[in-house]
């Protein structure tokens, strides 16, 4: 690791990392990381191979990322609020060889087998359960030596898919033979661009699994920034660490803002926050009158971006631009080319919807992970692909999102398809047909709620409601669970089949001022 951080090597005594349980400094993590890349080649992993990690925002999962990093190694950052199902059927998908498991999540992880069946290599984050090797004696018994070889690895993330199971979304920049220097080229240069301090203090209060809470916090470490984190999110805890730690850069989702929102005064005023320089949020439209208030209260150090996991960071927009244009995303970033493009595939003139592409200017590209066929459906050309999302760009050139084309919930910053809980809703015997779609929730943005047919003679009311809600929290993670769910007659399906969800849903959208 030392060639990548040789600029660090007069701060060795200085911290790197910060955890509700300590802190790590850059020396001890330079030694840290080259242990775990031994012992990761001990344990027969190489370059282009896939290691899973099903853990909370600590320490160990930088290190973890790091050494990945460093050894060509792909990670898979695995949502803990996962079933066991749910977790074998990624672990399986991506044929990792390995499992990073927290002892929070353990009970969880135990069971997954390797893809072919075959006991899975599993290694315990402060755990020593039967089944997992402990993380602490996995780096003792390895070499503090400098490793050699090393190439670059990185994340593949999964996101769920409109049509079930979530999908590997694999990023053509990360490969068996891309030199180490190129982690210092991109952590650098998105860390310039988002105006974030090499030197600073990064503060993460979201899931690092998440690609944003990762492209924020672990490409600001590597570019030198000390980083701070929390499990969860706690609004006027993080107000406290914020000005303790005098953290200079954090991302932040609407949920959030609407918390912090909401503490008491007395921590409201108490609160400094002299230290700030850039405050991004991204991830789920913000509500105006949420954004004007945090701007109020922080000032213009409050950006926004939109992008995605497929696509990293595509347009950002300050405080002042989006004060003087309410509702713009931003403009593309240097690294990017947007198009909009209408029903006949031609690109449409300012101030007309159409569906947004982009083009990485950098080559970079991506595919959905054993997916072929959804890959080709999201790309115009190779290069150009969607989000999936709607807009226009006014006169200025700056970009305003208008709808999602696919069946999309974001709650709490959060994606949740709905496929994959129609998908489970609909073996369970009551239920003849069902879709599940987003309504307005004030706090979250969104809220997931399913509207079920029942087969004749069934009856719905509130029992059968419990019934089908922890039905689904049997086989999917909870967030993704109905909060509520409407009986419906028939739903309102063409002769072809083919589902009016907007019928269902639009009833609960009007009067709110947005469609997402």
């Amino acid at each position: 690791m030392a060639r990548f951080t040789a600029k660090q090597a007069d701060r060795a005594d200085e911290i790197a990392l910060v955890d509700e349980r300590g802190s790590t400094t850059w020396g001890q993590l330079d030694e840290r990381v080259n242990r775990l890349v031994h012992a990761l080649r001990d344990a027969g992993l190489s370059a282009g191979d896939t290691m899973a990690v099903f853990a909370g925002n600590c320490r160990e999962y930088y290190e973890i990322m790091t050494a990945a990093a460093h050894s060509g190694i792909i990670f898979v950052p695995v949502n803990w609020h996962f079933t066991t199902e749910e977790l074998q059927y990624v672990v399986g998908d991506a044929q990792c060889k390995l499992l990073f498991a927290e002892a929070q999540f353990e009970d969880v992880a135990l069971p997954v087998t390797h893809a072919d069946g075959q006991a899975l290599k599993r290694i315990g984050i402060r755990s020593d359960a039967d089944g997992l090797v402990e993380y602490e004696s996995f780096l003792a018994a390895a070499s503090a030596a400098e490793p050699e070889d090393q190439v670059m690895g990185g994340p593949m993330f999964y996101t769920s898919g409109t049509t079930g199971r979530p999908k590997g979304v694999r990023s053509s920049a990360y490969g068996e033979v891309v030199p180490i220097e190129v982690m210092e080229l991109m952590s650098g240069g998105i860390s310039g661009m988002l105006s974030i301090p090499a030197d600073g203090r990064t503060y993460i209060c979201g899931p690092v699994y998440h690609s944003a809470q990762w492209a924020f916090s672990f490409l600001p470490l590597m570019a030198g920034s000390q980083v701070v984190m929390r499990h969860r999110f706690d609004a006027a805890e993080s107000l406290r660490v914020i000005d303790d730690h005098k953290v200079t850069n954090v991302h932040l989702v609407p949920t959030q803002f609407a918390r912090l929102l909401k503490v008491d005064e007395n921590a409201k005023a108490s609160f400094s926050g002299d230290s700030l320089q850039v405050v991004w949020h991204g991830a789920a439209p913000c509500p105006p009158e949420v954004k004007r208030r945090m701007i109020e209260w922080w000032g213009p150090v409050v950006n926004e971006y939109y992008g995605s996991t497929e696509g990293s960071i595509v347009t950002v927009a300050t405080a002042e631009e989006w004060l003087q244009r309410p509702g713009t995303v931003g403009k593309p970033s240097a690294m990017v080319q947007i198009k909009v493009v209408g029903e006949g595939g031609l690109e449409v003139p300012a101030g007309e919807s159409g569906e947004i592409y982009v083009k990485n200017l950098m080559g970079n590209d991506f595919e959905y992970h054993n997916e072929p066929e959804k890959t080709a459906a999201v790309h115009l050309e190779p290069g150009v692909f969607t989000f999936g999302d709607v807009g226009y760009f006014d006169e200025d050139g700056y970009l305003y999102l208008s709808d999602r084309k696919i069946d999309m919930i974001i709650s709490g910053g959060v994606n949740i398809y709905p496929a994959e809980i129609e998908g489970v809703l609909a073996t369970h015997p009551q239920v003849a047909d069902v879709a599940v779609f987003g309504i307005p929730n004030e706090e979250f943005g969104e809220e997931v709620k399913a509207a079920v047919q029942l087969h004749p003679g069934a009856h719905g009311d509130d029992v059968l409601s419990a019934e089908l809600i922890a039905f689904c929290r049997e086989h999917l993670a909870g967030y993704k669970a109905p909060k509520s769910i409407d009986y419906v007659e028939e739903m309102p399906r063409h002769e072809t089949g083919k589902l009016y969800k907007r019928k269902l849903r639009d009833v609960y959208w009007e009067g709110s001022g947005r469609s997402i």
